[in-house]
């Protein structure tokens, strides 16, 4: 039966998980399975308890309990459910955001790469992405489009911050994913090495003029592929494409040179791994 605790005021301690502490405060990267993430609406919520993400507390509106909140009740088993009226919880800082529900869960720490890629046959390594949006928006198109597992060099953005679970509308809980370390000394030599031992190919996704186009046919012969995307300032470093097996370029008219990195990587994405592209890249041509 669901613990429901009523609000008569935003002070209580046990809200500041909600409201007062930052996605830093929230995470722990000294020790990843005390630190907390924030999930914002049923849909991205349930798909956090599918992936087994431990609950501890949910703030939602009083008349969600009976609507869009009820199947989650019944998951929380004692986990405390916090409510009261919208116009009180309108008073935490972003709640308007959330439709109305809002879950915190216990972060976990996080897996070896050699153990996610075990099976992968295409990977996306994401090289110092520090936009949360970008981040969210790459891990949902990773998961459409048939991305086995994402890697992420230490230099990249939490993909488990507020913003970037929300815009991944909770597909950073559906692909396996982790860090290629957790120092800046870590990438890209020790990192690419893990790639390499892995079994993997490297292709750096970059504007040069000795690059491939994406439609390559003998890009879908390649057993074992990374594909690397960059900053969304300077894409990725000169050493890193320098490191890679490939470079490859999306072709594009009207004189556009270049895409957002969230833009970008969807479009890689359905050439390279999306099911059923890799035959059709091959018959289609450059």
């Amino acid at each position: 039966m669901a613990n429901v605790i009523e609000l008569h005021s935003l002070d209580a301690p046990e809200l500041a998980v909600f409201a007062r502490l930052t996605d830093r405060q929230l995470r722990s990267r000294a020790e990843p399975e005390q630190g907390v993430l924030i999930a914002e609406s049923p849909k991205v919520i349930a798909a956090a308890l599918d992936a087994g993400y431990q609950p501890l507390a949910l703030l939602a509106e009083r008349r969600r309990l009976a609507g869009s909140a009820a199947p989650l009740l019944d998951r929380l088993g004692d986990v405390p459910v916090y409510t009261g009226d919208r116009a009180l919880l309108a008073g935490l800082t972003g709640y308007q955001l959330t439709r109305g529900v809002l879950c915190a869960l216990r972060r976990r720490p996080l897996p070896l790469a050699e153990d996610i890629c075990a099976g992968a046959r295409r990977v996306a390594v994401l090289e110092n992405i520090v936009d949360a949006t970008n981040a969210g928006a790459i891990f949902r198109s990773a998961a459409a489009l048939g991305v086995d597992a994402v890697l992420l060099t230490p230099g990249c953005c939490d993909p488990l911050s507020r913003r970037a679970v929300r815009v991944s509308m909770g597909t950073v809980f559906q692909v396996p994913w982790t860090r290629l370390g957790s120092r800046a000394d870590q990438w890209p030599v020790p990192g690419m090495e893990r790639l390499r031992n892995m079994g993997f190919a490297t292709a750096a996704l970059a504007l040069r003029k000795d690059s491939l186009s994406l439609r390559e046919p003998r890009l879908a012969d390649i057993p074992r592929l990374a594909l690397l995307l960059g900053s969304e300032g300077d894409g990725l470093a000169p050493d890193t494409i320098a490191a890679c097996d490939y470079t490859l370029r999306i072709p594009m008219a009207h004189g556009v040179d270049s895409l957002n990195v969230a833009a970008a990587a969807a479009v890689a994405f359905w050439q390279l791994c999306a099911p059923g592209q890799a035959g059709e890249a091959a018959a289609g041509g450059v």
